[in-house]
């Protein structure tokens, strides 16, 4: 007797057919297996493995076109228990242990394992993937923020006399700040400009890296957004700021 889930089913009976008494099993053998239940699709081994056909048989449960001697069969050891509890157990893996051990001092337990940690391990790689798109991340807006300080104070120390001669004419420091300013935010605009679509196309390489990732969360984009303004106004309020602190007459000494 065997019970199969829904996708196998679906995929071995047609619509409306009961597969409760039918028949299957490998090969020529057929009528190897009785299917007495139908059961849910769930999730074996990946995540990302779904909608696949699954079978279960009873461990000790032999094919009946097997002719091979039951001591030769490998396919009867146990490999492992389940055990459920109606609460949590502090020291389950050592009551585990005792007990295998009592029943029979050959049974040991190789590796012990809560569900959750079992769940935990599935997500090994996407975790490691999030952590290092984090950081990449945050490389890239740390390089952003250098390389538009840089191209800020290059620009105020090529601009140096022609601050100087407007400081001189009468402009407010506060003007001065605005200007150098202003072509920070450009800068930063014409990158959001480019980034914002190429982030948009790349999402779907993401979805096939992360588990359950679709598409791209408005407020995930909008605070990236306000991340990189933020950025790009601190950086460029560094130059503006020494921009508007230049003397007028040492600037203009120096040309």
């Amino acid at each position: 007797m065997a019970v199969v889930n829904e996708t196998f089913a679906k995929k071995f009976f047609r619509p409306g057919e009961n597969p409760i008494g039918q028949h299957f099993g490998g090969g020529d053998n057929t009528h190897d297996y009785e299917i007495v239940g139908v059961v849910a699709d769930t999730v074996y081994q990946d995540v990302r493995w779904k909608d696949h056909l699954m079978c279960f048989v009873p461990l000790l449960q032999r094919p009946a076109s097997s002719k091979n001697p039951i001591e030769e069969d490998e396919g009867m050891y146990v490999g492992a228990f389940v055990v459920q509890t109606t609460h949590p157990i502090p020291d389950m893996e050592s009551v585990a242990r005792r007990t295998l051990s009592g029943i029979s001092p050959n049974l040991a337990v190789v590796r012990f394992q809560t569900f959750d940690a079992q769940i935990f391990e599935q997500f090994t790689q996407d975790r490691m993937l999030a952590r290092l798109t984090m950081l990449f991340g945050g490389l890239a807006l740390l390089l952003a923020m250098i390389g538009l300080y840089g191209v800020s104070a290059y620009s105020v120390a090529r601009r140096t006399s022609e601050i100087g001669i407007r400081m001189a004419l009468g402009a407010e420091r506060g003007n001065v700040t605005a200007m150098i300013m202003r072509s920070a935010v450009i800068q930063a605009g014409l990158g959001l400009v480019i980034g914002i679509p190429t982030a948009w196309l790349c999402v779907r390489f993401l979805e096939s890296q992360l588990y359950e990732v679709k598409g791209i969360e408005a407020p995930v984009l909008l605070s990236a957004v306000i991340i990189l303004a933020l950025a790009a106004g601190i950086a460029g309020f560094i130059p503006a700021r020494r921009a508007a602190s230049i003397d007028p007459a040492r600037a203009l000494r120096m040309d």
